[in-house]
């Protein structure tokens, strides 16, 4: 007769040898890859643990921090770049021009690193010296020029679009990447994060929400879900403050006029792009998602999971957990983890901060003690 003691050992090596056995799996499938580029995507799915518990749903994040940049924008940033190359609009020793104020820009100037281009960056003279500091010192020529609107001429999107063409007719090896409007940001989504999901959930996916920017990641993942499920998979798109499409798909098709600001960054939008005009008609619904629900979710997420995570993730956390309660017990939802709280902590883990946006006290006071910047 075996001792307790012994017999849970024995389970213990049980339950190690089969996680063994698993990650030798994973690792066999990954194997090497490419340079830079070739580490890109194959992100893992995060069971949300509280949460899930809370609603009786699967709630899993796309651990898109883990990209090599970052972020989830690494995968827009290879495949403009990627269909650059294929219409012969870059050739080696080629420049890439963009007007981006967050991680497309980082995730530019990684790739171009890799692959040997020049990359220039223009963004708004509003955005920290950090970030400025960040994109230079991983290579790429940065203009901050003064924050217009968009219909402006002197807006810095297009200021990098104007300094692309000038560059295009003088070399013939330039490229203005465009990430709003150009697809090849949808296509990275339908081509490698929407059969990702589709392969790790084996298909057992219910809902599927995040917020848009550009447009890509929510059109592109819509896109692919849908027509694998013939519909079945229900696509939120989660709005925050400032932007108008929650007012959008609520009403059908009205666009009103932009107004207010969010503490989250690189989603909300004040049109319709042409990224996620290809896919409009597929959303389901919207979600608004107030700031006082992202900044408590940052700081549950810290707690609770071990995640430290940006606003931006934690509006599509609220967005995956509300999407839940909609759809009931059982189900299960995916959403994008963006990036982490590395960019942001001077801001999101300051009490000043938080008095000043009258965020504090969205905070519950048992989650007070990671607030630790004054």
């Amino acid at each position: 007769m075996f001792r307790p003691g012994f017999r849970r050992f024995a389970s213990n090596l049980t339950s190690s040898a089969s996680e063994f056995a698993y990650t030798l799996q994973v690792s066999q499938a990954q194997g090497t890859v490419n340079g830079f580029v070739g580490a890109i995507g194959r992100t893992p799915l995060i069971r949300l643990n509280k949460l899930s518990d809370e609603t009786g749903c699967e709630i899993l994040g796309k651990a898109e921090f883990m990209n090599p940049g970052g972020s989830v924008k690494d995968r827009a940033a290879l495949y403009v770049i990627k269909d650059a190359e294929e219409r012969s609009l870059l050739r080696p020793g080629g420049t890439v021009v963009e007007g981006t104020a967050g991680n497309t820009g980082i995730g530019l100037a990684h790739v171009c690193r890799s692959k040997g281009y020049q990359c220039v960056i223009y963004m708004p003279n509003t955005q920290s010296q950090g970030k400025i500091d960040l994109l230079r010192l991983l290579g790429a020529t940065v203009h901050p020029v003064p924050a217009v609107a968009f219909d402006n001429p002197e807006n810095y999107n297009h200021q990098a679009r104007r300094h692309a063409e000038r560059l295009a007719a003088e070399t013939g090896n330039a490229v203005w990447t465009n990430q709003f409007d150009n697809t090849a940001n949808r296509r990275a989504h339908i081509e490698t994060t929407g059969p990702e999901i589709w392969a790790q959930t084996n298909g057992a996916i219910d809902g599927f929400t995040c917020a848009t920017g550009t447009g890509g990641t929510l059109a592109g993942v819509t896109r692919y879900l849908k027509e694998q499920s013939e519909g079945r998979v229900k696509c939120f798109l989660a709005d925050p403050p400032g932007s108008v499409l929650y007012s959008y798909i609520k009403s059908k098709g009205a666009l009103t006029e932009r107004s207010g600001g969010s503490i989250t960054e690189g989603i909300g939008q004040g049109r319709v792009t042409d990224n996620l005009a290809q896919e409009i008609d597929l959303i389901d619904d919207a979600l608004h998602i107030s700031d006082e629900k992202s900044i408590a979710m940052v700081y549950r997420l810290l707690d609770e999971e071990g995640l430290y995570v940006g606003a931006s993730t934690a509006l599509n956390v609220v967005a995956a957990y509300e999407m839940a309660q909609v759809l009931g017990p059982g189900k299960t939802v995916v959403t994008v983890l963006c990036d982490g709280a590395y960019r942001y902590a001077e801001r999101l883990f300051s009490r000043g901060w938080l008095q000043g946006k009258g965020l504090l006290e969205a905070i519950p006071e048992r989650l007070h003690k990671y607030i630790v910047l004054p």
